[in-house]
């Protein structure tokens, strides 16, 4: 990033602006989903598109995932490049057939001889008492499948590099953002979800993890929402003299496993905080890469900070308690070190 931007924007503002910038580049791409249009995406996320492009361009569809997500696969296949968006992941039960056997497998059923250059972005995370139908992540879900690949962005900046690189990808992409962190000002759960964006297009490549914070002692690996408590816990360790290091991994498919191994050899101690559920997941992944990449580096076994096998609940104080928040993380960092 270019160390003369100053201007700011939000996640939201960001991921709309590099949508913008796509469709005014390649008219093939065009967005879709239930209130893109005319409202502007329920997370802000499509402001301002339908205004630019119209309603041939930015398309409200009606509540019916499963048509309008293959509606947005044939595009692909037939040379569109489409953007649709699933309101919340939690949705994806309606429609995982065009997900998973359809988008995420045709490229392979096709002998590669079809592409599917589709993006499908959708709403992630907790913390606003939404309850069990639209507070998962479920990132650990999608990446567990073959066949897409997985996006995370945590940074306004990378939210619109990553977008633009999602877009021109001929491959299909699942694109998640973290309702917490859009800069959305009846939502917003992190101090400040706005940061410096330059104006022009700009990308970032598939499976390059970033250190969000230099450290020595231990290293929190960790995506989203996670990266920000990671970085707030980590300002309240400092005051005991503790160092951490913060590794972003921006996108887990493909999975920076180089920069996994780097940070561990550096820090030789590792906690990973995921805001996806314990069992089966990304905090598994990485620390199963740790394991088999970078053991002889250790000092303490690897530990992992994520949402207990339960639902998420409605309960502010019971949400709270599954949530991987900073001052857990900071407990979660000094057993560790005491490990």
């Amino acid at each position: 990033m270019s160390a003369k931007t100053t201007r700011k924007l939000t996640m939201a503002k960001a991921i709309a602006e590099a949508i913008s910038l796509e469709m005014e580049r390649d008219p093939r791409v065009f967005v879709m989903g239930e209130d893109v249009g005319v409202y502007g995406g329920i997370f802000s996320a499509t402001a301002g598109l339908y205004e630019k492009f119209g309603p041939e361009r930015v398309i409200d569809t009606p509540i019916s995932e499963t048509g309008f997500i293959g509606a947005a696969l044939a595009a692909a296949m037939e040379g569109m490049r489409p953007i649709v968006e699933l309101m919340f992941v939690d949705f994806f039960g309606v429609c995982m057939d065009q997900i998973y056997n359809h988008i995420a497998k045709n490229t392979y059923f096709s002998g590669g001889n079809i592409r599917i250059p589709l993006v499908l972005m959708t709403a992630v995370g907790g913390g606003y008492n939404d309850a069990g139908q639209h507070s998962q992540c479920l990132w650990g879900t999608f990446a567990h499948l073959p066949g897409l690949k997985v996006v995370v962005p945590s940074t306004p900046y990378d939210a619109k590099g990553l977008m633009i690189s999602a877009i021109r990808d001929d491959n299909p992409v699942l694109y998640m953002f973290h309702k917490g962190l859009l800069g959305l000002g009846w939502m917003t759960l992190i101090k400040d979800s706005t940061g410096p964006v330059p104006e022009e297009p700009y990308t970032i490549p598939f499976g390059k993890a970033e250190v969000k914070r230099e450290g020595k002692d231990v290293s929190i690996i960790s995506v989203a929402m996670g990266v920000y408590q990671a970085l707030e816990a980590a300002k309240e360790l400092e005051k005991e003299g503790i160092s951490v290091e913060v590794l972003d991994l921006r996108t887990l498919v493909p999975l920076d496993r180089e920069a996994i191994i780097n940070t561990v050899k550096k820090t030789r101690r590792v906690l990973v905080v995921d805001e996806d559920y314990l069992s089966y997941g990304m905090s598994g992944e990485v620390a199963a890469t740790v394991v088999e990449h970078a053991f002889d580096y250790l000092e303490a076994p690897v530990k992992r900070l994520a949402v207990p096998d339960v639902p998420i609940p409605y309960s502010r104080p019971l949400e709270q308690f599954v949530l991987p928040l900073s001052s857990k993380i900071v407990n979660a960092v000094k057993e560790l070190l005491r490990s």
